[in-house]
């Protein structure tokens, strides 16, 4: 097992974009289904990224792979390169627990720890020695000011994340997930099990938080996509159909496919 130094490196690609991330030729098996078809793409940082699609394209299963949430899953294969700070992190030698401090992932269903607010922030730092009362309390109130959460529980620290909203909870895992430092944030579809309101309330946090990390999310929410992204990539059947800017995706895509898909003619 191989411990890098992971803020060392940087990526750079064609257009003098500065990458956070890049799959080159990247495949999922589930036994003998190929789920994902070997796809190449590039993140740029401190930028928005939603990957769209119809159920059963990919997008989620391609989104666990980028930091290996799909090693979990017995029957699942993954190969092809995944490049993070210079190191594939597709090889087998790469700690894949302190990969996943700076690649988060929030989940779709919020799943907050049955401890208090202030704990599921603290208990990953916990776990890594940090007892210093006012370093943890200094991450508590930091993390949850990022996802904006801050104010609505200043007071409450000390209860049950349990008792919260599910939009409250939400925030509270990006929160939760945010307070060891990733540089990346993966999420598959956070917005899924919420109301409207707090919905709009996670795409301002999301936009607020792009000024510090890497951010990409799977979506079933045109209008979300469209909102909140900087990017956006359209997967049918386990491939990449078109990736641009958010902006490109929506009012002049190149292929039908994806206006089709886009504009809810689809299928």
């Amino acid at each position: 097992m191989v411990d890098y130094n992971w803020n060392e490196r940087h990526m750079i690609d064609f257009d003098g974009r500065e990458i956070a991330l890049e799959t080159k030729g990247l495949h999922v098996y589930y036994g003998n289904n190929e789920s994902i078809k070997g796809i190449d793409m590039c993140f740029e940082k401190n930028k928005i990224t939603a990957l769209i699609g119809p159920s059963g394209s990919g997008k989620s299963t391609y989104l666990r792979s980028l930091n290996r949430m799909n090693d979990t899953i017995a029957i699942a294969k993954v190969t092809g390169e995944i490049w993070y700070q210079g190191v594939d992190v597709n090889q087998p030698n790469v700690n894949v627990y302190e990969m996943r401090k700076h690649i988060g992932m929030v989940f779709q269903r919020p799943n907050p720890f049955s401890k208090s607010i202030y704990r599921n922030i603290t208990f990953a730092l916990e776990r890594q020695g940090v007892k210093d009362k006012a370093i943890l309390d200094e991450v508590v109130e930091t993390s949850l000011k990022q996802a904006a959460l801050w104010e609505q529980v200043k007071d409450d620290l000390h209860k049950s994340a349990l008792a919260l909203s599910g939009g409250q909870q939400q925030r509270l895992c990006i929160a939760r997930a945010i307070a060891v430092k990733p540089d990346i944030l993966l999420m598959d579809e956070p917005a899924s099990a919420l109301d409207p309101i707090s919905t709009m309330q996670l795409e301002e946090t999301m936009l607020a938080l792009k000024k510090d990390y890497t951010i990409i999310i799977v979506t079933h929410n045109m209008q979300q996509a469209a909102r909140a992204s900087d990017y956006t990539g359209f997967f049918y059947s386990g491939d990449l159909i078109e990736y641009d800017e958010t902006s490109k995706i929506f009012t002049r895509p190149k292929l039908k496919s994806t206006e089709d898909y886009v504009s809810g003619h689809f299928g």
